[in-house]
């Protein structure tokens, strides 16, 4: 939280910063809280890493998602506002895909709005921006590789019905977004 609130209105915030932001934000909580079922039900450490790589895999795919949902879904979908991001000088990925994609003018347009000078109008052209580079695509596009991955490290465990629920997890997490 502290080193998304340092990135706030930095409109040059990289993709490999905002990586960081979100791994140390959503996806360790994700990750402590699936390694810990493994360990409080005393499974073998590989099984415990697994359930932690997938935690985290699975956090920075609900983080995408959300961040997409800001600038392209349904306020009642997500259970908050659309543009808080935006209003909160923000820089997440759709914007980050949008900016980079986007001419000189587009650009100086995200530095103006995240360092915090922005109008009533100024979200409409965000989405219109982050639409015209389809920087939601993309976004989702990285969540399913992350929802993949949390997948891809569920498959040392035992195939039960245990698993096949985490498996369903991550499908859920991208789907939200539709």
């Amino acid at each position: 939280e502290v080193m998304q609130l340092a990135a706030a209105n930095d409109a040059e915030t990289t993709r490999e910063r905002y990586t960081q932001i979100i791994e140390a934000k959503t996806a360790a909580l994700f990750a402590a809280a699936a390694k810990a079922g493994a360990v409080a039900a005393g499974r073998p450490g590989a099984e415990a890493v697994a359930l932690e790589t997938y935690g985290r895999e699975l956090g920075l795919a609900f983080q995408l998602v959300d961040d997409a949902l800001d600038y392209g879904g349904l306020a009642s979908a997500m259970g908050k506002n659309a543009g808080d991001d935006f209003r909160e000088g923000k820089v997440t990925l759709p914007v980050i895909f949008a900016r980079d994609a986007g001419d000189e003018a587009e650009r100086a347009f995200w530095v103006r709005v995240m360092s915090g000078e922005r109008t009533e109008d100024d979200f409409h052209r965000a989405i219109a921006l982050v639409k015209r580079h389809d920087a939601i695509a993309k976004t989702l596009d990285a969540a399913r590789a992350h929802a993949d991955a949390a997948n891809a490290a569920l498959q040392i465990l035992p195939a039960n019905a245990y698993r096949e629920a985490l498996e369903a997890l991550p499908e859920f997490v991208v789907e939200r977004a539709y």
